[in-house]
């Protein structure tokens, strides 16, 4: 059998059909390769030989005694059985207990006067100590010596458990491993020899053995440090790749103008950019000066200006004579990105005495390089969303088709196919975690090479992370917020045990409506009729699954509910309305537009408002049931106030309990106004799959030893190799185990998760 073929022969063939089932089914293992990559997730000491009268209670342990009586009851009339099993050592008495279907092969071995050693979690039932379902071992061996050598290899063994399923335990992974380890010898190893040597590596082979049946917890270690490198290594040398071959696609270099959009605009602004702005401009506009298409990751902390970098590398574009798109998550946000900038460029247009939606002459519009809105011509700003209206879409996808618009924001509606436009130059997409990779490709795909690429994201991203989720885009990072931004003070307000405090809150927001302000209050639920009837659908579809369960506690608070009690309570005679999703859009425009203006007090919204909504004079912000949202969430939603001269003011009221994890989240977000260590904290609370995000699913697969939050030194190492190996060779022609690893792991998702980077 050669190399490969033994990693790739599908597990039935040595397990059999039953068990084989059951691991592709559950734990997508399909291949002898993919269950010796299912690594334990931990490992039992079986440590020294425990007396039964010294049992630890909730501890692994492992006893050896003699079987004092077995016997079966039954039980749930007659329906189940149950076997017990009283084991003696002479110092004391232990339970055994087996139910079901695992009582027959016990019922047969342990049979009274047999001794055995058992390993398992010692608990107590019926005031009796137990072992359910232990392990053991038979030790009926005739010479003495070959007894004691048993008792010693069985408990002095470090126990691998592994990820399991219900419909297969971690002792039946471990027997199934048994049967592939072998062809652990055939591993193919990705390093290449050199950087294997000169990093002190165990090879990979030795590396399985070690992780599946280490003999010390020094071999563990040593098999984690080379399977985590080996993972960070690979991913890093295909994310390389892809950069590499970027470098190689062609794209329309767009260089500043001088005198042009840009100039003006920079001219126009009532204040001075920030130092971060002008250096990360700088690295943008280096970019898109390159005839090879931009692939940058633009993030900061809320506030931090990144909608007017975004909007300076579009004006650059358009001066080139190319069209911008912005793709926004959410209508709110594209509407909202709509109206500043048309109003600044609007603006710009009344300075010149241009007409900002002039038609252009045919001569402009047949491929002259100004023709899409150069300084002399100002640029049309267009809008595209689902919900517009007939004529007004029509229009739209008629400014982008023949160049009339230079730069459009939409929606996911901007990926639709009937899409088209004149020369797509630069796509920026907004809150990149909203968008999945096909969706932020197929915007792409409609320039006539290549477009530039920016992807803003307002949630800080731990280097790690952005280095294994986004490695194949140069990032930029803005960490300072513009001049003029206000500090935002941040209390947690326990409803529950001090009632008196949330009273105090509504006096807060009177207050600051009362000195010229606005504010928000934000709930976790809408509480119109179409929500609640999913709601109850789903809640009656899981109660009838799970009847035992204890009830739910009560549902989050909703908009309109919120709303109602308050104009009728603590903010009678202020001017409170509403603003969630699934509201008419011409509704929810003209409540922002109210809101922006002045005209609206307080402002009771769903997460509807967390990115990009900017309205200064808002300063404070309510947020009901904090605790139902995520830490990165509530730093975003905070976000929303203090973006003007006043101080901003963030309430986070929850009746969660003092001591509970949620209220020590909600303390975490008052203490520190630091996105990336509120991220650090929130990652902290999650899975790895949560932290690379559903759309990132090829990484997340790939992942089995390394994580992206521990892990930071491994992957800056790996990156830095593979970068290099990568420029020496980059078809990877003089390393064939390693492009024989690439291949397996871009399969076609994964292959096509890259691609689209």
């Amino acid at each position: 059998m050669d190399r490969v073929s033994s990693f790739d022969e599908p597990l039935k063939k040595l397990l059999g059909g039953a068990t084989a089932k059951v691991m592709a089914e559950h734990l997508d293992l399909h291949t002898v390769g993919d269950l010796l990559h299912h690594y334990p997730r931990r490992y039992e000491e079986r440590g020294k030989l425990t007396a039964l009268a010294d049992l630890p209670l909730d501890e692994h342990v492992t006893v050896v005694a003699q079987v004092a009586d077995a016997r079966i009851l039954m039980f749930n009339n007659g329906r189940g059985k149950r076997l017990e099993v009283t084991l003696t050592d002479g110092s004391g008495r232990l339970q055994l207990v087996f139910f079901g279907h695992g009582v027959h092969k016990p019922h047969k071995e342990l049979l009274p006067g047999r001794q055995a050693m058992f390993a398992g979690k010692v608990s107590v039932f019926n005031r009796k100590m137990q072992l359910a379902h232990p392990t053991y071992q038979l030790l009926d061996a005739s010479d003495a010596d070959e007894a004691t050598e048993a008792v010693d290899a069985f408990a002095g063994r470090l126990l691998p458990i592994y990820p399991a399923c219900k419909q297969l335990d971690s002792w039946r992974i471990a027997k199934a491993v048994d049967a592939v380890l072998p062809s652990a010898r055939d591993a193919v190893d990705p390093l290449p020899a050199s950087l294997r040597e000169g990093r002190g590596f165990t090879p990979l082979p030795e590396a399985l053995l070690k992780v599946h049946r280490p003999q010390t917890k020094a071999d563990i270690e040593d098999a984690k440090s080379r399977l985590k490198w080996d993972e960070a290594f690979v991913l890093q040398v295909a994310l390389a790749r892809r950069r590499y071959a970027d470098t190689q696609l062609p794209a329309v270099a767009r260089r500043p103008v001088e005198g042009g959009l840009l100039d003006a605009f920079d001219a126009k602004l009532p204040f001075t950019l920030t130092e971060g702005q002008e250096k990360v401009s700088k690295e943008i506009f280096d970019d898109l000066a390159t005839e090879h298409p931009m692939h940058r990751l633009l993030q900061g902390e809320v506030g931090s200006g990144k909608t007017m970098v975004a909007l300076r590398a579009m004006l650059t574009v358009v001066d080139a004579g190319g069209q911008a798109a912005m793709l926004a998550p959410t209508e709110v946000l594209a509407q909202q990105h709509h109206r500043s900038i048309t109003e600044m460029m609007g603006e710009l247009a009344d300075n010149w005495g241009l007409w900002r939606e002039a038609p252009l002459d045919e001569g402009r519009r047949s491929g002259d390089g100004r023709a899409l809105g150069g300084s002399e011509q100002g640029t049309k700003v267009a809008l595209l969303t689902g919900s517009m209206g007939a004529a007004a879409r029509r229009q739209a996808l008629l400014d982008l088709v023949t160049g009339e618009a230079g730069i459009v924001i939409g929606t996911h509606a901007l990926i639709e196919d009937k899409v088209q436009f004149h020369d797509l130059g630069l796509v920026v997409v907004d809150e990149q975690h909203r968008f999945g990779v096909e969706q932020r490709d197929a915007l792409r795909s409609k320039g006539k090479q290549p477009p530039h690429l920016l992807v803003m994201t307002a949630t800080p991203i731990p280097r790690t992370v952005a280095m294994t989720v986004f490695g194949d885009l140069e990032t930029s990072v803005l960490d300072q917020l513009p001049a003029g931004r206000s500090p935002i003070a941040s209390h947690v307000v326990p409803a529950k045990d001090k009632p008196h405090f949330l009273a105090r809150a509504w006096e807060r927001v009177r207050e600051e409506v009362e000195n010229g302000h606005q504010a928000y209050v934000v709930c976790p639920r809408i509480g119109d009729e179409a929500e609640e009837d999913a709601k109850g659908a789903k809640k009656a579809k899981a109660k009838k699954a799970t009847p035992d369960e204890d009830p739910e506690k009560r549902p989050p608070l909703a908009v309109l509910e919120v709303a109602d009690e308050l104009r009728k309570g603590a903010l009678a005679g202020l001017s409170v309305e509403v603003l969630h999703g699934r509201m008419h859009p011409e509704e929810k425009d003209d409540v922002m537009r109210r809101f922006a203006a002045g005209d609206v007090d307080v402002l009771v919204a769903t997460t509807v408002i967390e990115v990009g909504v900017n309205v200064p004079n808002a300063t404070a912000m309510v947020i009901m049931d904090a605790d139902r949202f995520g830490v990165s969430q509530l730093h975003q939603l905070r976000g929303r106030v203090g973006r003007g001269s006043a101080p901003g003011l963030c309430l986070l009221v929850s009746e969660a309990h003092e001591a509970s994890p949620a209220r020590a989240r909600l303390s975490a977000v008052a203490a520190t106004l630091d996105g990336f260590e509120l991220s650090r904290i929130d990652l902290e609370q999650r899975r790895e799959g949560d932290v690379l995000g559903q759309a990132q699913s090829g990484v997340r697969s790939s992942l089995r030893m390394l994580t992206v939050i521990d892990d930071e030194e491994v992957i800056a190492a790996a990156r830095e190799e593979a970068a290099a190996i990568v420029a020496a060779d980059p078809e990877l022609e003089h390393l064939p185990e390693l492009r024989t690893v690439l291949a397996a792991l871009l399969d076609k998702e994964r292959e096509e998760y890259l691609d689209k980077g």
